[in-house]
């Protein structure tokens, strides 16, 4: 059974994949309520920055810096180094990464800043982006700065 935030950053990937972008998706949670989410709008915005966490920072609005320190990210995929540089600027102290098999983040410079990382290796994340990039290598490379 997904967690149901999870369930939620999934949807959000989803609706990306929907528009023709790329399928991350992303909640951020504040005391048991999700205060953003979004997903990745590279594609759809012609945006260089807005990849699902962005998004869903964006989403949640201008917070006291309490907030953040109080609140867990859940992302679909591992966060970039971009989004990761975004999760330390606001002190988010929790990330709950869907998958990290199809790319690897920069979990072990969250980790080592004391940010708590859980990699849950959902299969239906996994999925979604195993298939993605074999549809869309190309896309897929420039999302990755490759």
């Amino acid at each position: 059974m997904t967690d149901p935030f999870m369930r939620a950053a999934i949807e959000e990937a989803e609706q990306g994949l929907g528009e023709g972008g790329i399928p991350i998706g992303s909640v951020i949670v504040h005391r048991g309520a999700i205060l953003g989410r979004g997903h990745n709008r590279r594609v759809q915005r012609g945006s260089v920055v807005l990849h699902g966490e962005m998004d869903a920072l964006e989403n949640a609005g201008r917070q006291p810096a309490a907030v953040y320190r109080e609140s867990v990210l859940y992302t679909t995929l591992s966060p970039c180094p971009m989004c990761t540089g975004a999760i330390l600027l606001y002190g988010i102290p929790h990330v709950i990464v869907g998958e990290n098999s199809t790319f690897q983040g920069d979990e072990e410079l969250l980790r080592s800043r004391g940010v708590v990382v859980d990699v849950v290796d959902d299969a239906e994340c996994i999925a979604l982006m195993t298939s993605f990039i074999a549809a869309n290598p190309t896309l897929w490379n420039e999302d990755i700065g490759e």
